[in-house]
This record gives structure tokens, sequence and C-alpha cells, in this order.
């Protein structure tokens, strides 16, 4: 097979919100980058979905500081959050908003002021929008103008990154798959971020864009990089499941619930909240639940037989007068009538869906790894979050994360010569090349069957048994795999595209696996129901290393260990 190959002094792997800020950024330190993404740039990943708010200390409207905003990130830890990415999202988010206000993002203003919401787990009104659900793709269009002008920014779509390359212990480059035409193209460059997203497609019911699958933890192991706190998944409880909703946000119903009063109902169309909560007084004595307890409710319904027809529970609205309901929802409701859904006479349906994570690659303050030359940003960070993140906050991390990186990408190329060569990425183009014709399983089932493996087992809620049974399926799956790609064609070639999607997602779901069934507690988004207590000896993170194709697990206090690059 002939081989493409393109160099620049700066690669940055994934389009998103952090990838277009990395190149922006790496550009700007004088670097020439090339910018690529398994989807069309600038329209994959999590940010052009994102339809809610941005946190940022801004004190616009209300007196406010950055270390008010990182007292609440670090609450929403639980205790694991590496202080020091804490205070560098915090302490650089209110520059990034008012940046992308000069950029003409169109934040919404009150007063002449940039208007800030009070979301949950804030103590003072802080975050930021655009408008009804409209933040994540005004975001997205923002810094996609904004990348036209730059220079040296070269952008290429449809590449799927295999491995990422290195020489001498240095990332050097990657190897990828041209997806419409099957070309191999090495990718040389001197220094590397990944900004590829989380993980959260490794289960059947997410709110993320197809290509989240967990690459960039896959890409970053292979690499020598390590992983962090990956045992933490954030579930959303209700994220919509039927009708069917196009063009909106799965996890939109939160703040109308909370705002409107609505009613969770079961199958049997009865409240069930109150079985699970005391009386709120703050809530005019209805029954409201946290989104913790707010997913085991939901959870035990549907396991008790008492679920929606979807497999979750019922939202209602229809209590809440016409008139009301659009004051609150505003364009909202002429968007949902177009999905064929009248909150006036239908309740939806909705169930706990993943929505994020809070694990991923381990990085220094600069963004960089443990690997010279390999950056990384966005939610492919691990460590700033802790346990839990802080409502309003993934945006945020996406913006000064995605600077940083592409900073600290851009200086470190600038002061580094191009170390590329054929020999690193031979492993790869070997594998791609020699592709194997031959019946094999269904691997789009596989995918499917993973998905369903990690819900009922490494869901919202844990036990060693769903756990150790999962990590066995895992194996056996990885060992089924095989390590020789299956192809069904010369050109455009799904069945290779799911081998290598498989490939990653194997290994990612046993680095989650792993780390659940070594914490025994219960510590925010980690909830184990054999361990329901909090554990003062687990206050560490669990850090996931990969070495001649094996996992392995070690422990480290919360912001230990300083990376060099």
């Amino acid at each position: 097979m002939t081989v493409a190959h393109i160099e620049a002094d700066v690669l940055v792997i994934g389009a998103g919100g952090a990838g277009m800020y990395a190149a922006i950024e790496a550009a700007g330190a004088g670097a020439s980058v090339l910018l690529v993404d398994r989807a069309l740039i600038g329209r994959g990943g999590a940010t052009v979905m994102a339809q809610m708010t941005v946190a940022a200390a801004l004190g616009e409207q209300t007196p406010d500081h950055w270390e008010r905003h990182l007292a609440d990130t670090l609450a929403a830890g639980r205790g694991l959050c590496d202080e020091r990415l804490a205070a560098l999202l915090c302490e650089d988010a209110p520059h990034r908003i008012r940046e992308m206000d000069g950029w003409k993002v169109g934040w919404a203003r009150e007063g002449g002021h940039i208007k800030q919401a009070h979301a949950p787990g804030h103590d003072r009104p802080r975050c930021v929008y655009v408008d009804f659900l409209s933040t994540g793709p005004a975001v997205s269009r923002t810094l996609r103008t904004r990348l036209q002008h730059v220079n040296g920014a070269r952008r290429v779509g449809d590449l799927v990154i295999v491995d990422i390359a290195t020489r001498d212990g240095a990332a050097c480059g990657a190897t990828a798959l041209h997806v419409p035409t099957g070309q191999i193209v090495t990718l040389g460059a001197k220094a590397v971020v990944i900004a590829t997203g989380g993980l959260t497609r490794l289960y059947r019911r997410n709110s993320a864009s197809f290509n989240m699958g967990g690459d960039g933890y896959a890409l970053a192991l292979r690499a020598g990089a390590e992983l962090i706190d990956m045992e933490f998944v954030q579930f959303f409880p209700i994220g919509h499941l039927a009708p069917r909703l196009v063009g909106m946000d799965p996890i939109m119903w939160d703040p109308f619930r909370y705002k409107l009063g609505g009613r969770l109902l079961n199958g049997e169309m009865r409240e069930f909240e109150e079985d699970y909560a005391t009386r709120d007084a703050r809530s005019d004595g209805q029954y409201v639940l946290t989104r913790d307890l707010a997913t085991y409710a939901i959870t035990k319904e549907v396991e008790a037989g008492r679920g929606s027809p979807a497999g979750g529970a019922y939202l209602s609205f229809q209590h809440i007068p016409d008139a009301e309901l659009r004051r609150a929802f505003g364009p909202v409701i002429d968007r949902l009538a177009a999905n064929g859904i009248d909150l006036t006479k239908q309740p939806i349906e909705v169930a706990p869906i993943a929505h994020y994570h809070m694990g991923g690659v381990r990085v220094d303050e600069r963004m960089a790894t443990c690997v010279p030359g390999l950056f990384a940003c966005g939610e492919a960070v691990g460590g700033a979050n802790g346990a839990n993140r802080l409502s309003g906050n993934a945006i945020t991390e996406a913006f000064v994360f995605g600077a940083r990186a592409g900073e600290s990408a851009g200086r470190y190329a600038m002061a580094h010569s191009l170390a590329w060569s054929d020999a690193a990425t031979r492993p790869a183009v070997d594998m791609l090349a020699g592709v194997e014709r031959r019946e094999g399983p269904n691997l789009a089932a596989k995918v499917a069957e993973l998905q369903a493996l990690m819900a009922d087992k490494v869901g919202p809620f844990r036990t060693d048994d769903k756990l150790r049974e999962a990590m066995r399926t895992l194996e056996h799956m990885t060992r089924e795999l095989g390590e020789r790609p299956l192809s069904s064609a010369d050109g455009f070639d799904p069945v290779l595209v799911d081998w290598l999607d498989l490939r990653n997602m194997l290994l990612v779901a046993r680095a989650v696996t792993m780390a659940a069934i070594a914490r025994d507690e219960s510590r925010g988004a980690h909830q184990r129901e054999d361990h329901p207590g909090l554990e003062e000896r687990w206050a560490v993170n669990q850090i996931v290393s990969l070495s001649h194709g094996a996992l392995s697990l070690a422990t480290s206090a919360p912001g230990a260990g300083r990376m060099a690059s």
C-alpha cells in the first residue's frame, strides 16, 4: 500500500473546542500546525453539542474571585483534585471568557455586563452562556472562524489516528487512516497534542458524539503515557430517552426540572421521588432528588420492573400552565414542537446516561505528559476534577487546557528538531498494510455488546461481582479481537474502522474496570453498592500504565509527581 506523509511542527489530534484552541495558540507561538480529526474540523467532539453554561469567576454581576471558583471545584472533587490543575482552570477562565468575547462569541448580557447563571455546586452566579441551549455551537463556530484567520494552521478531517509514533522515547508524530479512501497517512511532528475528548461512547446510553470512544486514552497508553482517575465516570440522571429528539442536548431537562418542578413518574405513572428522599423545605414541600439520588432512584425503579416503555422514567411538565412553560423554555418550545413533543400533553422518557469522564491522561501544568513532546488537553486530561466535575467546568476546561497545551507544544516544537523517521511508524503501518479479508465477528455488534456490558456492569452503581464479571468478558473480547485488523474493502472500509475503534475501546474499558475494582469505597461518581462509605485511605489517585500489552495500577497522592517534557 502507498503511504502519504505530512509534516508540521505541532500535530493536534482532535478538533473540538480544546483542539481548535490548542491549534490557535500553537500557531501563535510561531509553530506550523496540523489539526486533524476523524470528523469534520470543528464539527465533532463534545463542545459543539454542549448547550449549557461555562463557569468563570468574572464577577461582572456578583462579586467573585477565581479562588472561590477553585474552592467549589475542589469540594466537588471529593479530595482527589490535582490542585495545580484546578487552580490553573479557575484562574485562567476569566481571561479566556473575555478573549472569546473579543472574538464575538456573543455571551448573553444584562445591563451592559456579561450575564451569569447560578449552576449547581457553585456558591454564586458564575456561569456564562450564549442563549437558550446554543452555547456549544456558538463557541465552536467562533473558534472555527478564528482558526481560518490563523497563519500556519492546516486542517485535515476524516483521519483516524491509529497510533502515536515515538523515537527514543519521545513523541514524533502519528500514523493515521484516511477513512474515505483507505489511504495510510504518516504524520511527522516535533510535538503532539491529544485533544480527543472522553470515553462516554463506551456506554449504551450517553450524551457523546460518535467519536468519544476513549481514543486519546488508548493512544496515550500505547505511547507510554499514564492515565489517572479512570474509575470516575459521571452519569447524568435524566438524559433524554424518548420520543426521538434531534439536534438538541439530551441533558437539557435538568434546569427545567428544578426550575418548574418537573415530576418524575414511574411506569405506573406514580411519583416516586418520595420513596428515595426526605422533604426539602426549600422546595415548597416537594420531594427533590439530587443528581446522584435521582440516578439511583430511576435505576432502582427500572430494576423493580416499574420503568417506562423505553427503560427509564417519565418526566412530566403537564401540570405546568402553557404560558409558564413558554416563559421558562422560550424558543426551546418551538424546537421541541418540531420534534413532535408537546409538554402540555405528554411526558417524555428520561434515564441515566454517561455524560462526562473525570479521568484521563496524566499531565502537569503545561499539559505535558511523561512522554517528551506529548501533550493533552480538554476532557482527554485527568486530574483537575478529581472524583466529580463541578457543573459548568467542561467547556472552561476546553478553553483553558486547550490554550495551555497549544502554547506549551508550540514552545517545545520551536526548541526541538524533527525526530520523525519511517521506523517510528513502521509497526502501525505494517499493521494496517497487513489487514486480513476474512470472516470474523460482526464488529459493529461487538461494539454494541461492549456498550451494554459497561452500562450493566460498570455503570453508575457497581459491585465487586459485576466488575469482575465485566473484566473477564473484556479480556475475552480482547483475545477474540486479536492483533490483526479485519478488512472489508480497498477504499472506504467500515469493518477496519470498527476494528480500530474496538481495539481502543476495549483497552480503555479495561482501564476503567480495573480502577473501579480496586477502589473499594464510594466517592464522587464512583459508587460501590457493596462499599457504600467513603474511606480516608482512598484519598489517593489511581494511575494506569501499559507495558508489553499489560495494564498496571499504582496509587499517588493528589497532585504528586511532576512530569518533565
